[in-house]
């Protein structure tokens, strides 16, 4: 069983590499398509926001579908949506005029369909692997989606757009249409089952996940941590490409190696993760986390040469991937397995929604402070104050936190 277990995870995770690889060549070649047109931060941050917008708009929808439909076809599907818009940018990008608006209708549509992918990659974890397997799985989820976004993508991204900004899109669609391919050697069906499926109105089941989260004060205190960190966060991360471009003065080409180090801390913390949490309390790993978090961005923020700021980044990733690994296995453990999908879409509706806010919000300052880096002293020092209610809030609830672990009680059970 555990055999067939490695079997079906490894399609996923394979799946996964070449979607976020996908991600990751349009991370960095969007910005770098926007920054041609137009060197506005509150343009540029309008970009990310875009992106962002339809977790806030569609979270809780997708969430509620995912718990009536097949997840894996509801993958395919989303990454076969993703290729076919990805490849009409390209084709604006050879043959017709581009403008930020044409981006950003296109941010907007990729990010609906990442809405689905995204969430039915993550509620499959608990069908793909046994429990106790849940942190593993979880670390090595967000290896993939590092490996594929910032040790690929990002690289693959900026040196294919110096060759012509065409090419980069070009690959990004072939990357989502593998990725759906490959998804057809898990096999099985992924639907939830029918009893675990109200008979109810689609309108009631949208409130299941948020009438769960509100009896569940440990859940609700970490969803209110991840969207705070996610707001904190993004204030600056929107800002890189301009942070790279003028406080750093590198070349465009020289922005995906530049995230490429930052890639490297987070595939640390992934490997780390697992480590961490047998060693120390997830509180004191959690807490820790958003500390390391907050004093690399200000160290950013104080720092205008490429390699220290580099270091700087990786930090940040690898602090956040190990926060992301504790979230996303008390969640996994805390919440049944039918009714993940619509917890999840309420998490991300409340998390994934309040970063094109901070997007937005990161681009404002930029045009106040002056200059990018500035608003990564801003971010950094936010990140620590909520590294300190952070503590404060999870206090209470340290042990409960704990018993949030694999091979302990938990009600997410398979939903295949």
């Amino acid at each position: 069983m555990r055999r067939n277990a490695d079997h079906r995870l490894n399609w996923l995770l394979s799946s996964s590499v070449l979607s976020n690889l996908g991600d990751g060549i349009g991370k960095v070649a969007f910005p770098l398509l926007a920054a041609d047109i137009t060197r506005d931060p509150v343009l540029i941050a309008g970009l990310s926001a875009a992106q962002f917008l339809p977790w806030l708009l569609f979270a809780l929808l997708t969430g509620a579908l995912l718990d009536r439909v097949d997840r894996r076809h509801a993958i395919i599907v989303a990454n076969l949506a993703r290729a076919l818009v990805v490849g009409a940018v390209a084709g604006f990008a050879l043959f017709g005029p581009m403008s930020i608006w044409l981006i950003y209708a296109a941010a907007l549509l990729i990010g609906t369909a990442e809405t689905v992918a995204d969430s039915a990659a993550n509620v499959l974890i608990p069908s793909v692997v046994r429990r106790e397997g849940l942190a593993g799985a979880n670390s090595k989820l967000q290896a993939a989606e590092i490996v594929g976004q910032t040790f690929l993508g990002g690289p693959v991204g900026s040196t294919t757009f110096a060759v012509f900004a065409a090419f980069p899109f070009l690959l990004n669609s072939a990357a989502f249409a593998v990725a759906a391919a490959l998804l057809i050697g898990l096999a099985g069906s992924y639907k939830p089952r029918r009893d675990a499926v109200s008979s109810t109105t689609l309108r009631r089941e949208l409130g299941d996940g948020l009438r769960f989260l509100r009896h569940s004060p440990l859940l609700l205190r970490l969803v209110g941590i991840a969207g705070l960190l996610g707001l904190t966060s993004e204030l600056a991360q929107a800002q890189l490409v301009l942070y790279a471009l003028e406080d750093l003065d590198l070349e465009p080409a020289a922005f995906g190696a530049f995230a490429f180090v930052g890639g490297a801390g987070g595939l640390a913390g992934a490997a780390a993760a697992s480590r961490l949490l047998a060693r120390f309390r997830r509180h004191s790993v959690l807490v820790g986390g958003i500390v390391a978090a907050g004093l690399a961005f200000a160290g950013m923020g104080f720092s205008t040469r490429a390699v220290p700021s580099a270091v700087a980044f990786g930090v940040f990733a690898a602090a956040v991937v190990t926060v992301n690994v504790i979230l996303a296995t008390a969640r996994h453990t805390l919440v049944p397995g039918q009714l993940l999908g619509r917890v999840l879409g309420v998490w991300r509706t409340a998390v994934w929604g309040a970063i094109p806010v901070g997007a937005l919000l990161g681009g404002v300052l930029t045009d106040l402070l002056g200059r990018p880096r500035a608003t990564f002293v801003v971010s950094g020092s936010l990140l620590l104050a909520l590294a300190g209610a952070a503590f404060w809030l999870l206090r209470p609830y340290q042990a409960a936190l704990e018993s949030a672990g694999p091979g302990e009680s938990t009600s997410a059970g398979s939903s295949a």
